[in-house]
């Protein structure tokens, strides 16, 4: 029996978790496959994903966001096969930033001029959709460290956004 791999959080800050994977077993390992989830504005939920080759490894995921749940899920690439996940949860540290306040004026039929208000020297993600559920499993989306974008949507349609 595989088992799974042991994921320990070495540090964590307000933008960064240094964690290392190792399994304790004689099974060689080849590599492990890790994701990072976390929740953006309870309507979209994110995911970051390492590719991580060799047996034992001690990795710093950065460009984090402060004050923020993030959960790390891990598992192993043996000679006999992959292992079962690990899990392992960490909340940053400070003070999360507050949201932004959003504003979306039709420019056109086809163009959504997006603004707001925010920290500087950020990256922002603007998100955007006709239902709910499309903004939380598949928007459209674009990034910008700028404080306004403009968005090219279809005509005759309602959209959501979100920054």
């Amino acid at each position: 029996v595989i088992p799974p791999p042991v994921i320990h959080i070495e540090s964590y800050s307000e933008d960064s978790i240094s964690f290392s994977l190792k399994m304790t077993t004689n099974i060689k390992v080849s590599g492990y496959v890790v994701n990072i989830y976390w929740t953006f504005d309870t309507h979209r939920q994110e995911k970051r994903t390492l590719v991580i080759e060799g047996e034992k490894s001690i990795q710093k995921v950065a460009n984090l966001t402060a004050h923020t749940p993030y959960e790390i899920s891990a598992w192993a690439r043996t000679e006999l096969g992959d292992s079962p996940l690990s899990f392992v949860h960490v909340v940053t540290s400070g003070t999360r930033p507050a949201s932004p306040s959003l504003k979306a004026k039709a420019i056109n039929q086809t163009a959504v001029e997006c603004s707001w208000t925010g920290p500087r020297n950020v990256v922002y993600g603007i998100f955007y959709a006709t239902s709910f559920l499309e903004l939380y499993r598949t928007p459209h989306n674009s990034t910008t460290s700028a404080h306004n974008i403009t968005v090219l949507v279809q005509r005759d349609e309602q959209y959501l956004f979100l920054v």
